[in-house]
């Protein structure tokens, strides 16, 4: 299971074509109508597997392209973790996006706080 900074995944969003990156958003669907990357679907998934229920992911699978590179977008990056391992279970080409929305709006806004994050991360 892999993960994608969000510096990384602004360059991957430019460099990619159509196709090539799908953006999995498993937060609640007023979250997502809140704030949400620009071409990101939105699976609301987010509570059923923090409390360990895979079902309803599972069920939802055929609207996930196997031909694409998925990321997958939480509201910190913790359960994401989960449905990337699970993606990756299922031969997708998953990966979970390091910090969630809350990294990912750090990053646009160019935040203290994405800053001291992308350096420790930079450390490890």
């Amino acid at each position: 299971m892999s993960g994608i900074r969000p510096n990384e995944l602004d360059e991957r969003l430019e460099a990619a074509s159509r196709g090539d990156l799908f953006l999995l958003d498993i937060r609640p669907k007023s979250a997502y109508r809140s704030k949400a990357i620009e071409n990101s679907h939105n699976i609301p998934v987010y509570g059923d597997l923090r409390r360990g229920d895979e079902s309803t992911l599972r069920d939802r699978l055929d609207e996930i392209p196997r031909d694409a590179e998925v990321v997958v977008v939480c509201k910190m990056g913790m359960v994401a973790k989960r449905a990337t391992s699970l993606l990756d279970d299922e031969g997708y080409d998953a990966a979970t996006l390091t910090g969630g929305m809350s990294g990912w709006t750090g990053y646009q806004n160019g935040s203290l706080g994405y800053k001291i994050r992308s350096l420790v991360w930079n450390l490890r």
